[in-house]
């Protein structure tokens, strides 16, 4: 049996920048707290938690003094600095640079659109951390469009500026794009931009995955239950092949998958740790190799 681990997955660079800012905080102080998650795999959380990454919400922020907070890559609403600020905060801001792009686009345009009477819309997943950073660009006005059923949020006898969450699909991102063309043209309205703010070094990554699917019997993709990215790409592998299957660690793999399979392709998100991967991939050989299955 061949196993192979997809070079190509893994974290991309602003998950990577963040993990290593954080680790180089925790080598001196032992002590650094973390707004939400810094990354969506509970596995890599747990790792930085040992070494003394505190993950808080909002919530427990009011009541921090005088410490010191990772903004992850997701980025933050400018209300996030403000109470920072005003406790005594120091920020290690790791918003990905991508994301800090799009947060200064849709500032910038919804000052402008606002004088026309136009509307925000973005394209995202509602609640989603990157998605409230953007929000907040634009003082809470922004429309989020999650489904084609939620484009009916908009008045399309006004201006709109589409913007989309940097880690969404470009087919789904093209479909909402054409729907509120179609419908802004039906309203007699030509007021409409639309910007694709995907991340390409997300979105290059399912047709390769694509294609890493369908060159191996098996896929397991290696994902947090969380991620937003990871479920797209999962999509991407199992609708190329049916025998796919996500795991969180090693602890999910069931030896009856692997029976009569010659080749089994390991690969995972851009909020998968590539040591998380070798480690899914060797216990795959160890199942395999206990269960005599085609060696």
């Amino acid at each position: 049996m061949k196993i192979e681990t997809d070079d190509k997955s893994g974290f991309c660079y602003g998950v990577v920048r963040a993990i290593q800012k954080a680790e180089n905080e925790l080598n001196s102080h032992k002590k650094l707290y973390s707004l939400g998650e810094i990354v969506h795999n509970s596995i890599e959380v747990k790792r930085l938690e040992k070494l003394g990454l505190h993950g808080i919400n909002h919530e427990n922020l009011k009541n921090i003094k005088n410490e010191k907070l990772l903004i992850r890559a997701h980025g933050e609403p400018p209300s996030t600095y403000d109470t920072a600020q005003q406790n005594g905060i120091s920020i290690i801001d790791c918003t990905c640079p991508v994301v800090l792009k799009l947060q200064e686009q849709i500032k910038k345009n919804y000052e402008k659109i606002k004088k026309i009477n136009g509307q925000t819309v973005i394209f995202g997943k509602k609640n989603h951390a990157e998605v409230n950073g953007l929000i907040g660009q634009t003082n809470g006005e922004a429309i989020v469009v999650e489904t084609v059923e939620d484009t009916e949020l908009i008045d399309f006898s006004r201006p709109v500026s589409l913007f989309a969450q940097t880690t969404k699909s470009m087919g789904e991102f093209d479909t909402i794009n054409e729907l509120i063309k179609r419908k802004m043209i039906e309203a007699g309205n030509i007021a409409f931009e639309s910007h694709n703010t995907i991340c390409g070094q997300v979105s290059s990554r399912k047709p390769h995955l694509e294609m890493f699917a369908k060159n191996h019997d098996i896929v397991i993709f290696v994902s947090g239950k969380q991620s937003s990215n990871g479920k797209i790409l999962y999509d991407a592998c199992k609708n190329v092949n049916k025998k796919t299957y996500m795991v969180e660690d090693e602890n999910d793999l069931n030896y009856l998958w692997f029976v009569d399979a010659e080749s089994v392709g390991v690969c995972g998100a851009t909020s998968t740790p590539k040591w998380l991967m070798e480690q899914v991939a060797e216990q795959i050989l160890k199942l395999t190799s206990e269960n005599n299955l085609n060696l």
